[in-house]
């Protein structure tokens, strides 16, 4: 569970090959919440921390398979 010490506000969420998914907000518990600003409803959406494949610099690939929460531009 090391990896949700390393998820910082403001980093990027990218899907397994590298494209942009979302901005992240803050942790909450066990899941990511995302700005508001990465979603065409403007509403706050959530990844899983178990959903983290791995952690590049300042940005964090999901694992492949991973649902995109509906409403992620």
């Amino acid at each position: 569970m090391f990896e949700k010490l390393r998820i910082k506000e403001h980093m990027e969420i990218a899907d397994h090959s590298g494209r942009h998914i979302g901005t992240v907000d803050e942790v909450v518990d066990d899941r990511i919440k995302l700005t508001r600003s990465d979603s065409g409803d403007q509403a706050h959406h959530f990844l899983d921390i178990e959903q983290v494949d791995r952690i590049d610099d300042n940005r964090i690939y999901l694992k492949v398979g991973t649902p995109i929460p509906v409403g992620i531009n």
